[in-house]
Parts: C-alpha cells; sequence; structure tokens
C-alpha cells in the first residue's frame, strides 16, 4: 500500500516508535495568545492510542 502524503507530513514517528503530531491552534494568530500558551503548543503531541492503528495503516506500516 502506498503511503498517504498527507498523512506523512502531518505525522511523524519517534526513535521508540511512537507517533507524534503538531498542536492545534499553532499556526497563525500569535498576538493574541500568551507567551506561555505559544511556549507551550510548540511541543508535539502523542497520537491517541485508538487512532494510532488507522495513521500506521496510513503510513504504510503493517
Amino acid at each position: 500500500m502506498k503511503t498517504s502524503k498527507t498523512a506523512a507530513k502531518r505525522f511523524k514517528k519517534t526513535g521508540k516508535g511512537k507517533l507524534r503530531h503538531e498542536q492545534q491552534n499553532n499556526q497563525h494568530k500569535f498576538e493574541g495568545k500568551s507567551s506561555s500558551r505559544k511556549h507551550r503548543l510548540d511541543r508535539d503531541a502523542d497520537v491517541h492510542v485508538a487512532d494510532e492503528k488507522k495513521i500506521k495503516r496510513l503510513l504504510g506500516e503493517r
């Protein structure tokens, strides 16, 4: 199965095999957000366990 390029751009795999994604609300309109909020949103978040199987399939893994 081909890799879904949209999924490949959105999700990254860590060294231990976990899936990570960029948090929402971190693209624009930064003037209205506090610096602590922007700093917190800058970190990647883990993909929810219930979604891992679907995402791994989109990334071409078994």
